[in-house]
């Protein structure tokens, strides 16, 4: 049986990376910038008052995902919010592999476009080591996700993390996936 390799890692191995080492001008190959891992968080804020709440988000994340998030839990309790210690406030998801590839393929050419009034991504969201994050404001925008199953619209926090030094290292090798960066 033939090994699946997805399209955007095509991509990369056959466009991005060489034109990443003739920009920079790496001399090792293993300098060249990649992805190493994308990290999807969903707060659920809601879940102090219903507990259900969380069990559809995560049920929604692992649809996004393909594969079962991790809850996250309270650090300490603050009263004024209603919150106890080690309660579930939310759910998060690392991705790597094929199914990192994968997910970043359909997050930039079916959901992003799918975001009302879209003009591009922010290009400044990067941290000053290679990572760049974005948030999504309704989970609604993912084609798995079915408008008439949705109890309420949840927020999501994505981060691409990546192998890049610099942040225009990383601006490149996003640009490279098409990336649509606001100008």
């Amino acid at each position: 049986m033939a090994k699946y390799t997805p399209r955007l890692r095509e991509v990369y191995d056959s466009e991005v990376r060489g034109t990443l080492q003739k920009e920079f001008e790496f001399g090792n190959v293993m300098e060249i910038p990649r992805l190493e891992k994308i990290v999807i968080n969903m707060g659920v804020g809601e879940a102090v008052g219903d507990s259900k709440k969380i069990k559809k988000a995560v049920e929604e994340m692992t649809k996004i995902s393909g594969q079962k998030p991790v809850t996250t839990k309270a650090k300490k309790s603050i009263a004024t919010f209603k919150l106890r210690e080690e309660m579930a406030i939310g759910c998060k998801v690392t991705l790597r592999g094929n199914r990192m590839y994968e997910f970043l393929d359909r997050l930039i050419q079916v959901a992003l476009p799918r975001v009302r009034d879209f003009r591009g991504v922010k290009p400044t969201s990067f941290d000053g080591r290679g990572n760049y994050a974005l948030g999504i404001k309704e989970q609604l925008v993912f084609p798995e996700i079915s408008y008439d199953d949705v109890d309420d619209t949840r927020g999501m926090d994505i981060i691409i993390c990546t192998s890049a030094k610099t942040d225009d290292e990383a601006r490149s090798l996003l640009t490279g996936f098409q990336m649509p960066f606001h100008k």
